[in-house]
Formats: structure tokens, C-alpha cells, sequence
């Protein structure tokens, strides 16, 4: 398959360009850098570009089968008005532009990135891809998000809104902070740790996302999350067996709101999400325990 892929370079963009280039795919990654160093293959072919904007980049799309979209600014920041802004932008534009220039009435797969954090905060129900939209920023963000994605199903082209939990992979990502805390004995709960934590391995999500590719019966949203949620204290118990270190030193709520503002919130929300569509559909995760999955990236 030719695949166009948006925020091609970043965290998520880089391990799944490189597991489609080891099937056999063509790649075409679009990001904001100039230029890119990380991946260096004959079927791989990289445009700088800003998709929140119209350019030379939508040339790409008339002629491909797949395509991902991950582009979006990080939520990872202290928030303020205009930040917010550049989170909502730099995903519902992007998601516009590359909808306005899909091909009409071609054999294309849209696998438009959104999150859990659609659900919003939800204590402890269990989410499947039936639950209502939540309240909050990132719900309304992710609810408008899915909006443009599907508005490409007029064009008669295949959508599925992939809902990313914290994606677990080695160099980068939410652990790497964590693991950076634990070995300096800083580690341990958020909170009073009792919010659910959905989380998925890197190696899952890129074989998830070809999954969905190759399954013309995958549309609709997609949670892309294990099947085993853990509360955020034994996710940080876990973690803390793995490198040998306690995880003794919780981050108070007040704390967390203080230094972080409305993303602080955000990051003591809880989100018990399972996979449904995914085990429904016959998709077998390789790493569905936290422990082995922690332990897989640790060792790494």
C-alpha cells in the first residue's frame, strides 16, 4: 500500500512509519521539520510542510490507499489561551485541509488520530466506543476532531477515529519522563492514584493501526488502548518493581493543578477505556499486562 502519513516524524509517526516500511509499504511522511534524519529508506519519502495550512503537501494524497493522520500540537504543556487555540488548530485544520483533499469515490482508509479524552472524566466506567462524549477541553476538542474526520465518509471513503490512550514505547512518550523520575527515587502516584490509566504498547498501536488498514469492516471510532486499564497507583507500583525503586513519592492533586494549570486537571481524570471494536474483530494484542509491557521497554 502507498500510505500518506501526517506528523510522520514525531513520537507515535516514526515507529509506525518504520513498521510499515518493514512490511513492505510505501511511506510518504508530512511534518513540520525542514528536513528529517530518523529514517533512511528507499520507500520512504518525507515533505516538510504546516498542514494546519493549504500547500504542496495535499498534492500527495491523489494517489495512495492509506492514510494517518497524528498530526496535532502536544497537550503535554501548561496551558493558556493561545495554546489551547494552537492544540484545537493544529488538529481540526489539519483534519480539514487533509479531508478537503482526499480523492472522491477511490478505494482510501482515513485512521484519524483522537483520544480518550473524549469520554472526558469518568471515574469507573468502563468505556467502550458506545459511550456519549464527555465535558472538558480535550472532549470538546476531540468531538469536533472526529467531526471533520468523518465528514471524508461523503467522499465514500472508509474512517475509523483510532482513541489513543497513553501510548507506552521506548524513546519517548509519557514513560520516559516517569522512568527519569523513578531512577532519581521521585517516583510514585498522581494524585491519590485511583484514576484509571488507559494505556497501549507501541508495537500494539502500529500493528492495530495496519489492522484497521487491511479490515474493510473497521470504521467508527476505535479505542487503541490495552484491554487491561490499570489505576494510576499500580501502574506507578509496577514501574517501580521493574527499575527497583519505591514509588513512594505521590504528587498531591494541589501540587499538580498548581505547576500545570487546566492540563493538571486534565492528567487526574480517569478513563477506564477497553479495546471492544479491536477484540470484537479478532485483533490479538502482544502486550496486554502492564508489567510485561513496562518490562519490555525498560530492558530496551
Amino acid at each position: 500500500m502507498k500510505i500518506f502519513i501526517t506528523g510522520g516524524t514525531g513520537f507515535v509517526g516514526t515507529h509506525l512509519s518504520n513498521f510499515l516500511l518493514s512490511r513492505g509499504h510505501e511511506v510518504t511522511a508530512v511534518g513540520i521539520r525542514p528536513s528529517q534524519n530518523r529514517i533512511n529508506h528507499e520507500n520512504f519519502h518525507y515533505i516538510s510542510g504546516d498542514t494546519s495550512k493549504e500547500g504542496r503537501w495535499q498534492e500527495e494524497l491523489k494517489n495512495i490507499d492509506a492514510v494517518v493522520n497524528l498530526a496535532g500540537a502536544s497537550i503535554f504543556k501548561r496551558w493558556n489561551k493561545s495554546y489551547k487555540q494552537l492544540i484545537y488548530d493544529s488538529r481540526i485544520l489539519t483534519t480539514r485541509n487533509l479531508v478537503g483533499s482526499l480523492p472522491k469515490d477511490k478505494k482510501v482508509v482515513l485512521c484519524s488520530t483522537s483520544a480518550v479524552g473524549y469520554y472526558g472524566d469518568r471515574g469507573n466506567d468502563t468505556l467502550t466506543e458506545e459511550e456519549p462524549n464527555g465535558d472538558g477541553f480535550l472532549a470538546q476538542v476531540c468531538a469536533d476532531w472526529e467531526k471533520e474526520a468523518r465528514r471524508a465518509e461523503e467522499k465514500g471513503i472508509r474512517v475509523a477515529t483510532t482513541r489513543f490512550g497513553i501510548v507506552l514505547g521506548k524513546n519517548g512518550g509519557a514513560l520516559k519522563k516517569m522512568i527519569a523520575a523513578f531512577r532519581f527515587y521521585l517516583g510514585g502516584p498522581l494524585g491519590n492514584g485511583m484514576q484509571w490509566f488507559p494505556w497501549i504498547h507501541m508495537e500494539d498501536l502500529v500493528s492495530a493501526m495496519l489492522f484497521i488498514m487491511e479490515n474493510e469492516k473497521m470504521n467508527g471510532p476505535v479505542n487503541f488502548c490495552s484491554p487491561n486499564p490499570v489505576r494510576n497507583r499500580d501502574l506507578a507500583k509496577t514501574l517501580g518493581h521493574i527499575l527497583n525503586r519505591p514509588a513512594l513519592m505521590p504528587a498531591p492533586a494541589f501540587i499538580i493543578r498548581l505547576v500545570m494549570g487546566e492540563f493538571g486537571n486534565t492528567i487526574l481524570t480517569s478513563q477506564k477505556a477497553v479495546p471492544e471494536k479491536l477484540l470484537k474483530h479478532g485483533f490479538n494484542f502482544q502486550y496486554s499486562g502492564i508489567q510485561a509491557a513496562i518490562s519490555d521497554i525498560v530492558k530496551s
